[in-house]
This record gives structure tokens, C-alpha cells and sequence, in this order.
């Protein structure tokens, strides 16, 4: 899988095998705290912010909108989040982009489709809880500050290529790493009806 640069990548080794004689097999993982589909912590961005121990598990689950944002190009502006036509009160939105396609490479890609600033305040201004995207990064620093700033939920690393536009429940829950800068997490979700 793609791993942002700079970020460790991911190595697996069994630390006890049932080959070797052990009771059991138990494998030991090293991965950066950003690796995959991930949910980042306010400390990522901010000195002070929370760890992903004081994560609020409220945001990851429940109703969201996948956001059909493939005529994106570059950075999701307040502009583009207003073009998105999001339903009048929904608190969570994964942002389905061309980024999508990148899940295709092995290789990390520095173009894709990310929030700037002016993108994440739109979201913010909306009254949003959670937001997520289809790639590795949410998007640039300004929008980071603001999206952890305001306590809103950040998922990034999901592979939205076979999920159509439309309402869901999302279940995403990170690991309980206490005072990391983000977290693993498995994101799952099921179609709503009506």
C-alpha cells in the first residue's frame, strides 16, 4: 500500500511461532500511527491537542454522507464543499474523490485531492463532526489546524472505490493508543435505505 513520505512503513514478523515450537503463533507489528486508513488525533497538528486516547468515539459511528467529489481538482475549497450539495444537517462526510484511483498504485502519489483551509472552515461551518477522504491526507496544514482545532473527527487512508455516493452508517474505531498522534482503525460501512 502507499505510505506517505516519510512515514515508516509497515513490517510484519512472527515473534512466537507454533514452527519454531512456541505455544503459539503471535505476530509483532510496526507501522507508523498514519499508515492506512487511519483517524488522526488532534496532537498530530496541535502541541496541546488530545492524544487518540481522548478521541470522542461518538464521531466515528453512526449515519454520514459519502460525498461525490470527483470533479475535484487539486484543493476542496469552500467553493467545492458548497458545490458538494450535502444534505441540511449531516455531522459526518467522507469525500469520494479521484484520489480513489490512487489505491491502484503501489507507490505514493503527492497529487491528490485534498481540503485547504477555506474548505475545512466550510465544513466546519456546517456543523460537521467527521470528516474523511479516499486518500492518505485530509489535507494541508491549515486545514488540519482547523479541523483538529474544532474537535472534528479525521479519517483519512480510506479506499472508497467501490462505495457509491450516498448515505451510510459508518462504524470506524481507532486503537486506543494512548497519547499518539493518530491511530489505526477499521472503517466499515452499510448502506442506508430510504
Amino acid at each position: 500500500m502507499p505510505i506517505y513520505p516519510g512515514n515508516p512503513g509497515v513490517r510484519i514478523a512472527l515473534a512466537q511461532s507454533l514452527e519454531r515450537g512456541d505455544p503459539a503463533n503471535v505476530a509483532r507489528l510496526d507501522l507508523g500511527a498514519h499508515t492506512g486508513t487511519h483517524v488522526d488525533a488532534p496532537r498530530h497538528f496541535l502541541p496541546d491537542g488530545a492524544g487518540a486516547e481522548r478521541l470522542d468515539l461518538d464521531a466515528f459511528v453512526g449515519p454520514c454522507v459519502v460525498a461525490d467529489a470527483m470533479a475535484a481538482r487539486g484543493a476542496i475549497d469552500e467553493a467545492a464543499v458548497a458545490a458538494l450539495d450535502l444534505p441540511a444537517g449531516v455531522d459526518r462526510v467522507l469525500l469520494r474523490t479521484p484520489n480513489s484511483r490512487l489505491w491502484e498504485r503501489d507507490a505514493f502519489s503527492p497529487d491528490f485531492v485534498r481540503l485547504d483551509g477555506g474548505g475545512a472552515a466550510a465544513l466546519i461551518a456546517r456543523g460537521v463532526r467527521l470528516v474523511g477522504i479516499d486518500y492518505l491526507s485530509i489535507g494541508d496544514g491549515d486545514a488540519h489546524r482547523a479541523l483538529l482545532g474544532h474537535d472534528v473527527a479525521v479519517v483519512e487512508g480510506l479506499d472508497l472505490r467501490a462505495v457509491e455516493p450516498g448515505a451510510y452508517l459508518l462504524a470506524c474505531l481507532p486503537l486506543r493508543v494512548e497519547g499518539a498522534d493518530g491511530a489505526p482503525a477499521r472503517a466499515v460501512l452499510w448502506p442506508l435505505s430510504g
